[in-house]
């Protein structure tokens, strides 16, 4: 009911703001809590008042420590043993940075392809590949740098591991854990890795189709082991390493901590704890930062490679960024561990999303990138407005004047072959583009049920299957919808001519001179090969019987728009998005045909005020309901109403809407 229609949309207005504010309660909510629970945990683990309790220590003399409840005192002032009736933990609770938070310290950088450490004093030269003094935590201003090449070990280039040994101590105190007059309580070393171990994709092999079978037959052999052995792991190494100084971390929680940030908090070594056995320190945390190291930028280590450039920077990092960066590179890299192995993952998602992220932020020009992310909240608009729009155009219209039937089942066939492509080359294309093609075709096929009916029907006798799927009109064709068919017949026939010839040098070339998969493969490449060549050829019906009836008003405007809109952000998506290079040059396929679309509209003007020459508004929101006031004027007009049309139908030209009765 048109009544019904037209109150339940401003109803859902207030559903929607609703909807709206509901969030933004939630985030205001989420971050009101945060700020609370730091407040009661900074009250009960960091307030400034000591309470204390009296014991005596190894030598009988009797000394104050604090008391469970109190905060945890500086590492210099720990008592010798736990209070009396508390239980030392093995592991702690609380834990507290050991040194000042504005301390200077020394730091050296050594390579070596074993875990455990050499003396620094036997360390050849060329493996000290950092090393600094008097470096103040907390100093954002203050970075270094060092850059040198370092020679690959042998145990590397056979898939070992190259470890990064990092020395860290106070200005003046002494850094090798392995010689005498070391102390734990000014100096720590740790081992990081600095090759990664990364699933390799899977490298389909290609061959030429027309190659001999014992080629064909090796080619397949090489395969199947590779499918047999499942997921490789192999050694990569990227030249540039961020070593971050994380000041102000605070005390936290030991068991509670992230795995991602524990894995560079390092506890104080010799085991000590406060008064109630609980809480314990942790060392300066030096986050060895990966975060902006992409696979793409990285080096495959085999015996080819002899040396590599490293590239070292030290500085400091905010609390948040450390724990932003660690958190997501961790998960990255599991979900596409997981993915390798073939282990569902929440959210679908390989970890390549997050590393395309990476790659735009690195690759992509600040401004560009400034523009995109606005331009890519507008296209999502713009594509829900599109959709929306296309949809209620097609349920409201009633005829098929100005439809190209064909276009509808050729774009289809067409969306149907990019989507099979895109799926074909999944390593280099995003799930928002597979997205958007999947959700296009289920709208293109419902397009087809609005205009024609389809229906399952006996195949005539001698056909190769049992049955059909027919188009059916659903009425009897009006003069004009029947200029239209024709129209669109003879669009068509024009196109195979042109189109038919190309697509055939195109495949002969394609299965001459490139290599393939399959025969899948190349029958998938050569279709959406052409499809992105001669694709807007199938755009163009519509326009050939937009000049034939001199009129644009059957086509949905709105929708028309939106999506040229798109097309101009899709224009702009093409230099910053990851996609196979023929759907990129797709994008800017469609730009031709929006001009044309412009023109048409500027030549074939349309009066919004009247009632056009295909019976429809200029408003296709606004039902026509017919009062009782109107009714004398109406019958007022049988003479109009009985003119014949027969001839002028046919013409259904856009300068004959001064002819129409004025809409009501």
């Amino acid at each position: 009911m048109p009544e019904a229609n037209a109150a339940a949309a401003p109803a859902g207005q207030p559903a929607e703001q609703k909807a709206g504010s509901s969030i933004f309660y939630k985030l205001l909510q989420s971050l009101a809590m945060w700020m609370a629970m730091q407040f009661i945990m900074k009250q009960f683990t960091g307030g400034s008042q000591k309470t204390t309790a009296t014991m005596k220590d190894a030598d009988g003399k009797v000394v104050h420590v604090p008391v469970t409840s109190g905060p945890i005192p500086p590492f210099h002032e720990r008592p010798r043993s736990v209070n009396e009736g508390a239980m030392y933990n093995p592991i702690p609770q609380l834990v507290a940075p050991i040194w000042p938070d504005n301390s200077q310290v020394d730091i050296v950088v050594t390579v070596s392809p074993s875990f455990m450490p050499t003396p620094l004093k036997d360390t050849r030269k060329e493996n000290v590949v950092l090393e600094e003094k008097g470096f103040r935590i907390g100093n954002y201003s203050d970075s270094r740098l060092s850059e040198r090449t370092i020679a690959v070990p042998t145990l590397v280039q056979h898939n070992g591991t190259l470890w990064g040994h990092f020395y860290v101590g106070l200005t003046g105190a002494s850094l090798d854990p392995t010689q005498y007059g070391y102390d734990s309580e000014s100096a720590y070393h740790f081992v990081f890795p600095l090759t990664q171990y990364i699933p390799k994709k899977k490298e389909f092999k290609k061959r030429s189709l027309l190659a001999g079978k014992d080629e064909a037959a090796e080619v397949e052999e090489v395969s199947e082991e590779e499918v047999s052995s499942g997921p490789i792991f192999a050694n990569y190494y990227h030249p540039n390493t961020t070593l971050s100084f994380v000041p102000n971390s605070g005390t936290f929680s030991w068991p509670n901590s992230h795995p991602a940030m524990r894995q560079f908090i390092h506890l104080e070594a010799t085991g000590a704890r406060d008064g109630s056995g609980q809480n314990s320190w942790y060392y300066p945390i030096l986050f060895v930062n990966t975060f902006w190291q992409l696979k793409d930028h990285m080096t495959l280590l085999n015996d080819t490679v002899k040396t590599l450039p490293l590239r070292l920077e030290l500085n400091n990092l905010a609390d948040w960024k450390f724990k932003t960066m660690a958190s997501i590179d961790m998960s990255g890299k599991e979900a596409a561990r997981q993915a390798a192995f073939g282990t569902p993952i929440t959210g679908g998602s390989d970890g390549s999303e997050i590393e395309m992220i990476k790659s735009i932020f690195i690759d992509t020009n600040p401004i560009l990138l400034g523009v995109t992310i606005v331009v890519s909240i507008a296209h999502m608009l713009l594509e829900m407005l599109a959709f929306g729009s296309d949809i209620a155009h097609y349920r409201k219209k009633k005829d098929n004047v100005g439809i190209s039937v064909r276009s509808i089942l050729a774009n289809v066939f067409m969306q149907t072959i990019i989507l099979l492509y895109l799926i074909d080359q999944s390593q280099n294309t995003s799930w928002m583009i597979l997205g958007s093609q999947g959700i296009g075709i289920l709208i293109e096929f419902w397009k087809i049920t609005t205009v024609v009916n389809v229906r399952v029907r006996r195949a005539p006798p001698g056909s190769l299957l049992p049955y059909k799927i027919s188009f059916e009109d659903k009425h009897k064709l009006t003069d004009t919808e029947e200029k239209t068919k024709e129209y669109d017949e003879i669009a068509f026939k024009y196109m195979y001519i042109a189109g038919v010839p190309l697509i055939l040098a195109y495949a002969a070339y394609s299965l001459i001179y490139e290599t393939h998969k399959s025969w899948y493969s190349f029958i998938i490449a050569t279709l959406v090969g052409s499809v992105y060549a001669y694709g807007f050829l199938m755009m163009v019906p519509s326009l050939y019987i937009n000049y034939r009836l001199k009129s644009v008003a059957h086509m949905p405007g709105k929708a028309m728009m939106y999506k040229f809109l798109n097309t101009f952000i899709d224009d702009l998506f093409a230099f910053t998005i990851k996609m196979p290079f023929l759907h990129r040059l797709a994008t800017l396929r469609d730009d031709v045909i929006f001009f044309i679309y412009l023109y048409q509209r500027w030549a074939y003007k349309i009066d919004y005020t009247r009632v056009n020459e295909f019976g429809q508004g200029g408003d296709d929101d606004e039902p026509e309901v017919a009062t009782k006031k109107d009714e004398p004027e109406e019958k007022a007009l049988p003479a109009a109403a009985a003119t014949p049309t027969g001839a002028k139908s046919a013409k259904a030209s856009g300068a004959d809407i001064g002819k129409a009765t004025k809409r009501k």
